[in-house]
């Protein structure tokens, strides 16, 4: 007869696959209700509403399954499936390795070429490893480049150290490192007693970037393998403990770099940085589909480069009007902030002075803080 509290294998389980009508985890949204062991059965309800659809009932139910498998529950699971209160009876699963164990359907491919012989660093089955120490993961991510997302996460970071987080800052662009000029901060980092690398420190966060490993005018020649190997070191190999919130400023695209950190931890919550013109959001949808498909958690979309003040308290939209929410309705998740195109803001991220520290200017990076906080709390 197990011991263990059903709980703590839902919990968790259910906390890392999102709801797509809340855009809360299955746990928070309330899909998961009355859990318990009867006869080493591990057995709990399953509420969906009559807006999920069949596909999305389907994948959620079976990510939930693979997840519980996961937090090291090994015998039978009974899930019983309600839609909007409508019993569709209970589903059962064995996760054992008895012969008489039920064989699971082949699971399509989230995303084409992630799975075979040899396909390990670049895709195969996913193997998490949660940072030790390190409480939350938070990507921010945009599929198009030049639309100032290392700005969103560097005053990001900034302001969540200013509320008195343990922070980390980590510069996934291997190709374009920003992170060095933008917190104004160099050295070399050193290995410490446990051979791990030290982080630099700068506005109260710990930093990381290849651009503290190489001149500011050297090019990075790499191809994907190399650059997979120091996202990893950097994710791994860095003595980031004690974080609340690590930062990961990832590159444009849907690349080797997305993957590689989609594959090795656990990401609490994703952030896409758009402008509002289309050719923008075009890429924006793409970079939120990507992390759809692979079960990552879609906070919302943030709106940079939004609106220019103007004398007389008027705003003019260089950009276009309405991009962000436009974008952010069509994919089901919360707008989570209109940053402005301030020259101010832009010069704060050339001289090393967040805007983030500005009583003003940092007002909608300290909103996104104090969403991101609410969202995924220490």
């Amino acid at each position: 007869m197990t011991t263990r509290d059903p709980l703590s294998i839902l919990e968790p389980a259910a906390t890392r696959i999102r709801d797509p009508l809340s855009n809360r985890s299955m746990y928070l949204a309330g899909l998961i209700q009355k859990p318990s062991f009867a006869d080493d059965v591990l057995r709990f309800e399953v509420h969906f509403a009559k807006e999920h659809t069949r596909e999305q009932r389907k994948r959620m139910l079976e990510s939930l399954i693979l997840n519980i498998q996961g937090q090291g529950w090994t015998g039978p699971v009974e899930p019983t499936v309600l839609v909007a209160g409508v019993k569709r009876g209970p589903g059962k699963a064995s996760l054992g390795g008895g012969t008489d164990a039920p064989k699971a359907a082949p699971k399509k491919e989230a995303v084409r070429g992630m799975s075979g012989p040899g396909m390990k660093a670049h895709g195969g089955p996913m193997e998490l490893q949660p940072l030790a120490g390190v409480k939350h993961i938070i990507a921010v991510a945009s599929g198009k480049g030049g639309v100032g997302k290392s700005t969103v996460a560097t005053n990001l970071a900034v302001a969540l150290a200013d509320m008195g987080y343990l922070v980390g800052l980590m510069d996934a662009d291997i190709y374009g490192p920003s992170l060095p000029l933008m917190m104004q901060v160099k050295g070399r980092p050193v290995a410490g007693p446990n051979k791990k690398i030290l982080p630099l420190m700068a506005y109260g966060c710990k930093c990381m970037s290849i651009g503290f490993m190489v001149d500011e005018t050297e090019p990075i020649i790499w191809r994907g393998p190399m650059v997979m190997g120091v996202v990893r070191q950097f994710l791994q190999d860095v003595s980031w403990a004690p974080v609340d919130y690590l930062v990961v400023d990832l590159p444009p695209g849907t690349g080797d770099t997305q993957l590689t950190m989609v594959q090795n931890v656990p990401i609490s919550a994703s952030i896409i940085v758009t402008t509002p013109q289309e050719v923008a959001l075009l890429d924006a949808r793409r970079g939120v589909e990507m992390f759809r498909k692979l079960d990552v958690p879609v906070m919302g979309v943030i709106e940079n480069m939004s609106y220019m003040n103007v004398p007389g308290g008027e705003r003019m939209y260089p950009f276009g009007q309405g991009g962000g929410q436009k974008l952010a309705d069509e994919l089901k998740v919360p707008l989570l902030g209109q940053i402005p195109l301030d020259p101010a803001i832009a010069q704060g991220g050339d001289t090393g002075a967040p805007a983030a520290l500005d009583p003003v200017l940092g007002a909608p990076f300290r909103a996104l803080a104090d969403s991101l906080v609410e969202e995924c709390p220490i």
